[in-house]
């Protein structure tokens, strides 16, 4: 496989991990709009084999300015085709995010006994979720409807701690990828290794479902995670995105 197959392979991978609840294609791009604040969950990106984006541009702008949400364009590096044409209007360029990935061999012998992996979120890792992320009624529904939405098998997994959870990520097995995400930690417990738990324990349910790889997306700026990925292997970069958003609509 070459570079540009596996990276279009993830990239595919990501997408049917953070699904939207409401998806449209527009002349081969998906545009999508689950309402809340993702910003991959409320943009439109380039499909492999996309053609021209101009239709699929103006269409995004028409669809967004009815649903009352600003137009947001993602564009990876990997299909780089809307650039040009974004870049004349007043998008502004936000969250450039790099596509990390890792193999799965050389893991430790067994998983943390400390972290606890399910099938579904319990109600206290969906609220440490809300909490880490302030998130709103509507905001924490968009998430619940985004795990409704999953059609591939997933779990979730929260490590423990003395004073109740000390981390939360899920993943979602996509033939032989693991896809990382939402991962994250209650800021009094950060920097004391919950967040590597749960991760990796999520890379052991991986591998024995069958999984090869594990890969996920963390926004170039984030150093703490681009750090924590790192000491669990996520050294080699496949390619970034960025988002160009559009002003709000009037």
């Amino acid at each position: 496989m070459s570079d540009l197959e596996q990276a279009w392979r993830v990239e595919e991978a990501c997408l049917n991990a953070w699904p939207s609840p409401r998806e449209l294609l527009v002349n081969g791009y998906l545009l999508r709009a689950a309402g809340g604040r993702s910003k991959r969950q409320n943009s439109i990106t380039p499909m492999r084999g996309s053609g021209a984006p101009e239709p699929a541009i103006e269409a995004a702008r028409v669809i967004y300015g009815c649903l009352g949400q600003r137009a947001i364009f993602r564009i990876p590096a990997i299909a780089p085709q809307m650039e040009s044409l974004c870049a004349h209007g007043d998008d502004i360029v936000v969250d450039e995010t790099c596509t990390l990935i890792r193999d799965l061999n050389g893991l430790p012998a067994a998983p943390d006994p400390g972290v606890a992996v399910a099938a579904a979120p319990a109600p206290d890792w969906l609220a440490l979720r809300d909490t880490v992320n302030r998130a709103d009624s509507a905001a924490a529904q968009v998430f619940r409807d985004t795990i409704a939405a999953l059609a591939l098998p997933r779990a979730f997994a929260a490590a423990a701690a003395e004073s109740g959870i000390g981390a939360i990520a899920f993943g979602v097995l996509d033939r032989e990828l693991l896809v990382i995400e939402a991962v994250a930690t209650p800021e009094p417990l950060r920097g004391r290794g919950h967040a590597r738990r749960a991760v990796g324990a999520l890379l052991h349910w991986g591998r024995a479902e069958g999984a090869e790889a594990a890969c996920l997306q963390v926004v170039a700026a984030n150093t703490p995670a681009r750090a924590l990925y790192s000491a669990l292997g996520f050294e080699r970069e496949l390619y970034r995105y960025h988002y160009r958003v559009g002003p709000e609509p009037e």
